[in-house]
């Protein structure tokens, strides 16, 4: 049973030291668990109009800070599958996403974000930043960056639509064999999708799709699939999947840019055995 989410709030009225000490006395918490809860991202700081997740416990606290923990141990007690490092450029890397691990933190922790998996286990040691996102149900290939230079320049291809990229997924049904464009809008914004059929499974009647996407638009693949009658395998969202349907079958596969550091032209394409399969009983 999902515990309930606690909120502690602690006004610093006098230099400390231990950050600890002083939610362990408020919230009745453990230290052990309210150190496990700082390396997670439930514990923030606020000082003048900055507010950022600590996780030193004896960062200095200064009279007038703040001092936050959200607090929910079913979120804290959370694991996923770890991330894979593909390619180590530097500057940026290229990852396996998994899936169930998320692009973005909450107030709540910030353990499963694939950014903050990459910090604590690259070497060397580096900062890591969203530059793009899947979907939490969704696996492949993903760009972090290490560097504010490389992270904006990224972006910026993402942007400008100078970066290639496409997916595969695996969808209902025998999809048509010529190449399909799809513009169905996408929380009425403009939305462009291409798709072309890859492989069909007459036994299980499905077909694996390459999808190349000239917007990002959030759950754009799923939702024109499924706009063609041709939804995603798994997706409980847009398509037909439940709580016994299998991993939602969408993949990042290849991605295909100038490198803004060097100016060379980079591919990078994910091994085999990560893209998605048909899956039969």
């Amino acid at each position: 049973m999902m515990a309930d989410k606690t909120e502690y709030h602690i006004d610093i009225t006098e230099h400390s030291t231990d950050a600890i000490e002083l939610l362990a006395q408020v919230s009745s918490l453990s230290k052990q668990v309210l150190k496990d809860a700082m390396q997670k991202g439930a514990i923030w700081h606020s000082h003048g109009k900055q507010t950022n997740r600590i996780r030193r416990a004896k960062k200095p606290l200064q009279a007038g800070d703040k001092l936050h923990l959200y607090y929910n141990q079913y979120i804290l007690d959370e694991q996923v599958t770890p991330a894979e490092l593909l390619f180590d450029e530097a500057e940026y890397s290229i990852w396996y996403k998994p899936y169930g691990m998320r692009c973005q933190g909450s107030k709540w922790s910030d353990h499963t974000t694939i950014n903050r998996y990459a910090e604590l286990n690259m070497q060397p040691q580096r900062n890591a930043f969203i530059i793009h996102r899947l979907d939490r149900a969704a696996t492949g290939l993903l760009v972090l960056g290490h560097s504010k230079k490389a992270t904006a320049a990224i972006a910026k291809l993402f942007e400008t639509r100078e970066l290639e990229k496409y997916y595969q997924v695996i969808v209902e049904g025998e999809f048509p064999s010529n190449p399909v464009t799809i513009n169905t809008p996408v929380d009425n914004k403009p939305a462009l999708s291409h798709a072309t059929l890859l492989t069909y499974n007459s036994e299980l009647n499905q077909s694996k799709v390459q999808v190349k996407i000239d917007t990002g638009r959030k759950h754009q693949i799923r939702i024109h699939m499924a706009s063609l009658g041709h939804p995603v395998v798994g997706d409980r969202l847009h398509g037909n999947g439940d709580e016994h349907s299998p991993d939602l079958a969408l993949t990042s596969c290849f991605f295909r840019f100038v490198c803004p550091i060097s100016n060379t032209l980079k591919t990078f394409e994910l091994p085999e055995h990560y893209r998605p399969a048909f899956i039969t009983h």
